[in-house]
This record gives C-alpha cells, structure tokens and sequence, in this order.
C-alpha cells in the first residue's frame, strides 16, 4: 500500500471517530427518574470496644470510630463523628477539609429490627442530596451493631447526568451537582478520573457491547469499587444505569429520561 493510500486511511479513520461521538446516542442531558429507581444500600456496623465501632459502608473499607461526637480519621481523607443522642439515635457525620460532605441520623425501632436514616449530602454546587432510607437488620446483635440492608429508599432531590464526548470515541460522564468527571474510552484500558472531585486515585475503563450498551469498571489504587451497565432504551430516550457496587448483594438502578 503507498504512502499515500495510508495517510487517506488514516484520515478516514479520525473522520470516523470524530462522527461517531458527535452522532453518538448516549450524548446529551440525562434527568433521574426516582419513581422508576432504587438504590438499595447495605452497611455492616460491628462493636470493636468500648463506644467504637467497627464501619463499613461498602467496596470493603473499614473505619472504626469512638462514638463520642469528636472527629476521627476516615477513609479518602475524611473524618468521621459518630454522636450518641440517645440510646436509639445516632448523630453521623462526615467531613472534609473541614466541611461536612454528609449527615445522616439513625433512629432505631422500638424492637430493633428497622434503621431509619435521614441522609443528607452537601454537593459542591451549594445544592443539597436528601434520601431517606429504612434499613433492615439482615444479622444478630443488639443496639446499631448488625449488618443493615435498606428495604425502601426515597429521593428528594433533582439528580442530574452528562454525557459528553471524549477524544474520538470516547465518552465523559458529568454529574454537576457533584462536580464529578469519569472519562471513558472503550478500550478496556484504565483512564484517570477527571477533576475536581474525584479521588486522584481513581481509574475507569469501559467498553461499548453494541450501538445501545455500555459496560464500565471503576477502581480506586487498582481495586475495583463498582461495575456499571449503561442501557439506552430503542427510542434513545430512556437510559438505564445499573451500578454493581463492591460488597452489595444488589445492585443500584438509575433510571434517566433525555432532556
């Protein structure tokens, strides 16, 4: 083949690449459905001595906390508060930097076998994530110590996602209120997450399945956190995320409408 045969070819290789992200059907603006979602979510507390606790609230990352309302040392650079404010509610609280990342308040059932939790998430936008969720005591013990699985969960809050192109045929997820970027290039090979929020040690890796359905990986220090199934539905107006966290039995499901 000449030279120049080879150089038209790869032309028509760029072309082809550049045409595929514009035209292509996950990119726009994505809105959650909560009616059609759920994410289901399970935290395993156990006693680790006086007032501590041992937590983990998924992918296989212990913390464990004194339960006297001082900030303690958590995972990702975080601390973490557990407050007593009676013997059937906790106070819990993370921070960064100083600044609360997340509330939640845990109110336990008169017989102990239902969690409540009020959780609420400051986003780096100013705005606020609010999900109620109620959690069932999936294993033995007494007080908050006991492996919870949420039986209901309740969004109150918008949720919205982007989905952008990224160098040739590529893909980057945005989630604005959280200032969070994923860039994905369906090679199967790992790519930093972009900036600002996410951990500088995080990768993600994808491949496309066919023209409606993507699957994806993401890591954190070469451990794999969560597997996602991003589906269009055929009149490309519906997308369905299903997202396999580490150490879940279920999966979380994301349902988006184009808007």
């Amino acid at each position: 083949m000449s030279k120049r045969a080879v150089e038209l070819l790869l032309v028509a290789c760029l072309i082809s690449g550049t045409l595929w992200a514009v035209n292509d059907s996950f990119v726009g603006k994505w809105k959650l459905n909560p009616s059609k979602s759920r994410f289901p979510d399970e935290m395993k507390v156990k006693a680790a001595g006086a007032k501590r606790y041992s937590f983990d609230f998924g992918a296989g990352f212990r913390e464990t906390i004194r339960a006297d309302g001082t900030d303690q040392p958590g995972i990702f650079g975080t601390t973490l508060s557990i407050t007593v404010e009676s013997p059937d509610t906790w106070k819990v609280v993370r921070k960064k930097g100083g600044h609360t990342l997340l509330t939640g308040r845990w109110k336990l059932s008169k017989d102990g076998k239902t969690l409540s939790d009020t959780y609420r998430e400051n986003q780096p936008d100013g705005s606020m994530l609010s999900i109620d969720y109620v959690y069932k005591r999936r294993t033995a013990g007494s007080g908050f110590a006991a492996t919870w699985e949420s039986v209901s969960e309740t969004m109150n809050s918008v949720y919205e996602l982007q989905i952008q192109p990224y160098e040739g045929d590529g893909l980057t997820f945005i989630t604005p209120a959280e200032q969070e970027t994923r860039n994905l290039k369906f090679d199967g090979k790992d790519y930093p997450d972009g900036e600002p929020a996410m951990s500088p040690d995080g990768a993600s890796s994808g491949l496309r399945v066919n023209e409606r359905t993507l699957e994806a990986i993401h890591k954190i220090k070469g451990k794999v956190t969560e597997s996602r199934q991003i589906e269009l539905s055929p009149d490309l107006k519906t997308l369905t995320m299903t997202v396999h966290a580490a150490g879940q039995r279920r999966p979380n499901i994301l349902v988006f409408s184009r808007e």
